[in-house]
């Protein structure tokens, strides 16, 4: 699935319960090397140092490296000072959840909702425009998204984000298709991370999840196997996928209305 030796980016490590971490150990087990990075070292610091339930040596062994990705300066920097890869992983979105998330969709922090914006979709422009130059044989970039096509309770603008982010992955398809690049999305059902639980009435999503999955979903356990998918679209099994959005949430999001209770996993 990916190619043995050659190195892959994976971008929006906050822990070890991310999915970016998630993404991580899938590569290094089909024998590819990991960079990730971290928005800073305050970040680093706050949600990964400083995590007890993480193992130091398990944390010591990563190669991790600092990167905004709201600063293009320090996105060119990143891709310039690793060199040639085979892969991108964009983990990496936000969302105020003080003003962008929550019982009340209108705000008029407009600040927040650019902020948003630029982080969850536009930056993915962004890592691609500066990752390129070091695929010289073509690559996979994913990034992760949430059923742009529904509108959630509570979830907002970061449903507006996502629209956006797979609007900007089939931009990027097509613009780089020459260079032999495939940009792609994983569409996930809900999963449990420490990102996952600033957004107000993500428990309610599992529950919708058990309404609506025709498969059995997790959002715990079922992690791995949205890490599966993305270092699928990274190798090189998946070299004529490009501007798709997959969808790895049980079935969710081929379900009109709600499943029958005989239909119930």
């Amino acid at each position: 699935m990916i190619e043995k030796d050659k190195t892959y980016v994976v971008m929006g490590l906050l822990d070890s319960d991310s999915i970016a971490y998630a993404i991580g150990q899938v590569i290094e087990q089909w024998g590819g090397k990991v960079i990730f990075t971290v928005q800073n070292e305050r970040m680093k610091r706050i949600f990964f140092d400083r995590n007890k339930k993480w193992a130091q040596e398990d944390k010591d062994r990563l190669n991790i490296k600092y990167c905004d990705v709201t600063v293009e300066e320090e996105v060119e920097r990143l891709f310039a000072d690793i060199g040639p890869i085979a892969g991108v992983t964009h983990s990496i979105a936000f969302a105020n959840p003080k003003t962008c998330l929550g019982p009340e969709f209108h705000t008029d922090a407009h600040e927040d909702l650019k902020n948003g914006f630029h982080i969850s979709a536009a930056s993915l422009a962004t890592v691609t425009k500066f990752a390129q130059p070091q695929m010289s044989e073509g690559g996979g970039i994913v990034t992760l998204s949430f059923a742009s096509q529904l509108a959630f309770a509570y979830y907002n603008w970061m449903g507006v984000n996502k629209a956006a982010l797979e609007a900007t992955v089939r931009a990027l398809a097509r613009r780089h298709g020459k260079d032999l690049l495939r940009v792609n999305a994983v569409s996930a059902g809900p999963v449990s991370t420490k990102a996952a639980g600033a957004i107000h009435g993500f428990e309610e999503l599992g529950k919708t999840w058990e309404r609506i999955s025709p498969l059995p979903w997790d959002p715990i356990g079922d992690k791995l196997e949205v890490a599966h998918a993305a270092a699928f679209l990274m190798g090189p099994y998946s070299k004529k996928i490009s501007g798709q959005v997959l969808y790895v949430d049980g079935g969710a999001s081929v379900i009109g209305g709600e499943l029958l209770p005989h239909e119930r996993p």
